[in-house]
């Protein structure tokens, strides 16, 4: 290979590493990881993975979160780990 050639082509790979980087870039920032989706968490929601939770149910209960938040699932499944019923008054 002579060197105007190896250039062109260590050139596009460049190139083409650096639009990948953006266009990631681009999309992590209009939605973040954590964002929450819809509605986000109501107490509906509150309620029902606490009956959930009760029932050992736990991956429905992070599946769900995940459906009505967009949370990912180590996020979801924090949530509800840490989800504990109100201390009647």
């Amino acid at each position: 290979m002579s060197n105007p050639i190896v250039i062109l082509l260590l050139t596009a790979v460049v190139l083409a590493a650096v639009i990948a980087l953006i266009v990631f870039a681009v999309r992590a920032a209009q939605r973040p990881r954590n964002a929450l989706v819809g509605g986000g968490i109501g107490p509906e929601l509150v309620e029902r993975l606490l009956e959930l939770k009760a029932s050992d149910q736990f991956d429905q209960a992070v599946f769900l979160v995940r459906g009505e938040t967009g949370m990912s699932h180590r996020a979801a499944a924090r949530f509800v780990r840490k989800l504990r019923s109100s201390p009647p008054p």
